[in-house]
């Protein structure tokens, strides 16, 4: 009878510690990150510190992180984020494709209690978190820059990126702004570049066969300044011919930047400094990262503003200044630009530091893990 009775007892222990494990996990809050077009190095970095905050200790424990992609797909976006909210969503940190086309499902997803933060690009469903840069204020400031450069004529060149997203509009609308002010400065030619050095090669290319290098004064490309810079050089111009670009935060831009004398670690043309002119600016990658952040933040109950807007990262020559390593240290002291030898994509966005989000860094931002 004593052995029954024990067997019973530690039936019964086993089981409330399953059931309390059972409860624990339940407390994790299911969050869905929602991407929509991921063809471009931006995307993918962003995507990686997001999962690395996830994984940050201060994070793991409390979120159960799951990653859809819609593509560049209005409708399949409003039909995943459907399905995210059925699935049991607590939060949906969202890239949406267009900045009224989710209204309906993101209300509908809040009349549910679900958070939902989206980032770079925004949302004008007024339930929406958005945390993102000025993009009116990116455009406007580079353009402002060209058009200065060029002392207020020439021909430019112009290659946008994602059509309906809020940032492409935004961007191409104020800088378009800054260039009608300008009668002299003349448009030549504009194409669609996706927010991709490999789709700007193709656009300026087709460009090229109406015009050719000559014939340009100037260059106001949302992603692709690192790529013109070295097809203008595979084109037998010199470092002192090239044309000034205002345009991404990509390190491999942001080296070709450095003094031609600086010495950097697995230097090698065009990856290399040349004293490129150029102003440098970046919808900083760790914006997803923060978004969910906050939206953990919300969840718990502290109050959260509607609209977080971040600071505008802008590099010009004068202010370009390599990190040795990488450190949090350096970036916090101003470094803006890495070693290759660190970074071998040229592609990948250099403005990943923040105050806000020292969960995540360099690691976080090259391989998706988080800082110790």
């Amino acid at each position: 009878m004593l052995g029954k009775a024990f067997l019973r007892t530690a039936f019964a222990s086993a089981l409330v510690l399953a059931t309390a494990a059972g409860l624990q996990a339940q407390e994790k809050h299911k969050v869905f990150l929602s991407m929509s077009y991921i063809g471009n190095d931006w995307q993918a970095e962003a995507a990686n510190m997001v999962k690395a905050m996830a994984a940050h200790p201060s994070m793991a424990d409390k979120i159960d992180l799951q990653i859809q992609v819609a593509g560049p797909n209005a409708q399949r976006q409003i039909q995943q984020i459907n399905a995210m909210v059925q699935a049991g969503a607590k939060a949906i940190v969202v890239y949406p494709i267009s900045p009224t086309a989710l209204n309906q499902v993101v209300k509908n997803a809040c009349d549910k209690g679900v958070k939902i933060f989206a980032y770079d690009a925004e949302i004008t469903e007024p339930c929406a978190y958005n945390v993102t840069i000025d993009q009116e204020e990116a455009g406007r400031k580079t353009a402002e820059w060209l058009a200065e450069k060029l002392g207020g004529k020439g021909n430019i060149v112009l290659i946008t990126g994602v059509p309906g997203t809020s940032v492409d509009t935004l961007r191409t609308k104020a800088a378009k702004e800054v260039f009608a002010k300008h009668p002299d400065i003349k448009i030549v030619a504009e194409a669609v570049g996706m927010w991709s050095q490999a789709v700007a090669r193709t656009e300026l290319s087709k460009i090229l066969a109406t015009h050719n290098w000559d014939s340009i004064d100037g260059l106001w490309m949302q992603v692709g300044c690192y790529t013109a810079n070295a097809m203008q050089l595979e084109a037998g111009r010199k470092p002192d011919q090239l044309l000034p670009c205002a345009g991404e935060g990509s390190n491999g831009g942001r080296v070709q930047m450095l003094p031609a004398d600086t010495e950097v670690e697995g230097a090698s043309s065009p990856y290399a400094p040349m004293n490129a002119p150029r102003i440098s600016y970046a919808s900083p990658p760790y914006s997803g990262a923060l978004a969910l952040k906050l939206a953990v933040q919300a969840l718990e109950g502290k109050e959260i503003p509607k609209k977080t807007t971040l600071p505008l990262p802008l590099v010009t020559n004068e202010t370009i200044k390599l990190c040795k390593v990488g450190t949090w240290q350096e970036m916090k002291e101003g470094c803006n630009a890495f070693q290759p030898s660190i970074v071998a994509n040229p592609g990948w966005f250099a403005s990943i530091f923040s105050e806000e989000t020292p969960e995540v860094g360099l690691n976080a931002a090259l391989v998706g893990q988080p800082e110790e």
